[in-house]
């Protein structure tokens, strides 16, 4: 034992230890263990009444239990005397009928003490997945109200979050279905023993405490240094999550780029963190039964003597004997328990501080503004004297001003990264301004709610989003009062009405959670087709026709003219096909407008969106692109 503490002295002084190539140590100290089991009882303090009658049995059930061994002490002592009676001639003196009476008494209270566990068990099943139910919708419940950017400033937060709400959840449920169970038994059964020990007798006792304080010690250590092993295994198995993630969700790129190597490389790596902080909680955690087993059987020889020696004097019988060895077993058992319960404790302690870490991050501030009513807005925009960073040293739109009509079709062009669809994203108020202010119809757009201001608003990316339902739900989505009519109407005007009905299931198939059995181009299609079927009063497509064929985008232009007629409209697109039409183009360069007019007044100028149109020429072919 010693040699294995000592390579987990290794480990702890060197975190890369057993990590192999490449690997990475988990250093993760202690957090407030006190604050996180006070939000623990808040959650289970409206079931105080259930937790009170949980207490309540197991106390019934231990005095039923522990009142055991000290009868069947009693049969032991009859037993003998008997013997003894016998063997000096006197007679047998066992009475029968009284053991039977002690053997039917020990039936009902064994009964007695195996209905109150079962109740005891049904009661905290019960609490466990009302907590556990109230935590997952809570973190549901969150993700809907965190800010965009907190999603956008941190790696694999799905797999994170998905891991916060699989595993760390399913562990707290666990531990409060089983282990708090096992802890509210494990210590009633604890001082019930103690109580019929000390009745038997006080020196026996005082000398079987010995070996409590060496126990505790040892716990005390275990307990350290398992938390912060607890700790890292929760965090890898986060990260695992998002590994996997990443890699199923492109698993065609993994394996079109041939991949497949680094991506079981990466995962291995996490893999092995996690193996490497398992083994050693593990290790720490059955380390202490061996541990508490060696200490308790030294005190056994020493209570076996001691028993013999005040047996000979008459002091105690030697039922009272046999009985205080069973409560010796029978103390020691629920110790061990307390050991692994804590152990179990700590990890949960982990699992809760990362899902109450998840609920008490920052959200975006409760709104109580006015209500907005979209019919009544005409769509006059105003950009002024706009500043926005994703971080305060890096600020992406420098004093950006512009005045968009109601009813025109505006096309933001520019280079990679100069600010097109962050400029979207704060127009549908996905981030807040750093200064300056985006008004419609003269009315500031923070004097409403973030959900009253989005309702104008209609939106199509180039990154589609489908979701695991069918096709007509898909299209109805965010309009969910629009009959089955509205939505084939809309299908017909986005042109996706004929690619639908050449499937076997027509509105009603089913799309994977990946959209995979349908292509790019439909699924994008079907967001079109979304869009359509809102009616906003104000259009956002950003890149929306970019995975359509050349002939159905000249059909979905023609049905967006439609759309678009009388709506203002935002479009970011790379083809001609999409702007030369457009009202006003607005030139966007370093995070700001380098210049706007329409199609000829820009070319005629010969300036930076000039230079943009003609670069596609230089290859000698006729390309649309004019620059992302």
């Amino acid at each position: 034992m010693s040699e294995n503490l000592e390579k987990i002295e290794k480990y702890d002084s060197d975190p890369m230890a057993g990590l192999g190539s490449g690997g990475q140590g988990l250093a993760e100290k202690p957090k407030d263990v006190k604050a996180t089991v006070k939000k623990i009882m808040v959650y289970l303090s409206p079931h105080k009444v259930a937790l009170i009658a949980c207490i309540v049995l197991a106390v019934l059930s231990t005095a039923f239990s522990v009142a055991g061994p000290r009868l069947l002490g009693k049969i032991t002592t009859a037993l003998v005397d008997g013997i003894m009676a016998h063997w000096l001639g006197t007679g047998l003196l066992t009475n029968f009928q009284y053991m039977a009476t002690i053997m039917w008494w020990l039936v009902i209270i064994f009964i007695l003490s195996a209905v109150c566990q079962i109740f005891q068990g049904l009661i905290m099943a019960h609490i466990s997945t009302k907590v556990t139910y109230k935590l997952r919708s809570q973190i549901s419940e969150k993700m809907h109200r965190l800010p965009i950017n907190y999603y956008d400033s941190r790696s694999r937060t799905q797999g994170d979050i998905l891991s916060r709400i699989t595993n760390d959840v399913d562990r707290m449920s666990q531990t409060l279905n089983e282990s708090l169970m096992q802890l509210i038994s494990s210590a009633t059964t604890i001082l019930g023993v103690l109580v019929m020990m000390i009745s038997i007798s006080l020196l026996m006792t005082a000398a079987a405490l010995i070996a409590i304080p060496a126990s505790m010690a040892i716990m005390g250590i275990v307990l350290k240094r398992s938390y912060i092993y607890f700790g890292n295994q929760q965090k890898a198995i986060g990260e695992m999550s998002g590994i996997v993630e990443e890699t199923y969700g492109g698993r065609d790129i993994v394996r079109a780029f041939n991949s497949e190597s680094d991506a079981e490389e990466k995962f291995d790596k996490t893999n092995e963190k996690i193996r490497s902080s398992a083994w050693k909680a593990e290790y720490m955690t059955n380390v202490l039964e061996p541990v508490f087993g060696f200490v308790f059987n030294i005190g056994y020889v020493l209570i076996c003597v001691l028993g013999g020696w005040l047996t000979v004097q008459r002091v105690i019988t030697i039922g009272d004997v046999q009985a205080f060895i069973q409560y010796i077993s029978d103390f020691t058992q629920p110790l061990g328990e307390l050991g692994a319960s804590a152990n179990t404790m700590q990890a949960t302690i982990v699992s809760a501080e990362r899902v109450f870490e998840f609920l008490e991050e920052e959200e975006e501030p409760i709104e109580d503004k006015e209500k907005m009513n979209g019919d009544a807005f005409e769509g006059n925009i105003t950009f002024k004297n706009v500043h926005f960073g994703y971080t305060p040293d890096k600020i992406t739109i420098n004093d950006f001003s512009a005045e968009v009509g109601a009813g025109q079709k505006v096309a933001i062009v520019g280079p990679s990264g100069c600010g097109k669809t962050t400029l979207v994203k704060l127009l549908m108020r996905f981030y807040e301004l750093n200064e300056g202010q985006i008004l419609i119809d003269g009315i500031d757009s923070v004097r409403f709610t973030r959900n009253d201001w989005r309702n104008i608003f209609g939106m199509v990316l180039q990154d589609t989003w489908i979701y695991n339902a069918s096709i007509m739900e898909n299209i109805r989505y965010g309009t969910p009062e629009a009959s089955d009519e509205d939505v084939m109407s809309a299908a017909r005007t986005a042109h996706c009405d004929h690619f639908i009905n050449t499937l076997a299931q027509g509105y009603n198939t089913v799309l994977n959670e990946e959209a995979s059995n349908i292509s790019q181009g439909q699924k994008q299609l079907l967001t079109i087709a979304r869009v359509i079927l809102k009616n906003p009063a104000i259009l956002i497509l950003d890149e929306a026709t970019s995975s359509i064929d050349t002939r159905t985008e000249i059909q979905i232009q023609q049905a967006m003219k439609n759309v678009m007629k009388g709506r203002t409209s935002f479009v970011i697109a790379h083809r001609l096909s999409t702007i030369k039409d457009a009202d006003v183009i607005f030139v966007m360069k370093e995070g700001d407008i380098a210049e706007h007019g329409n199609h000829r007044e820009l070319l005629e100028a010969k300036g930076f969106y000039a230079d943009l149109y003609n670069s596609q020429f230089e290859q000698g072919g006729v390309q649309e692109d004019i620059g992302v």
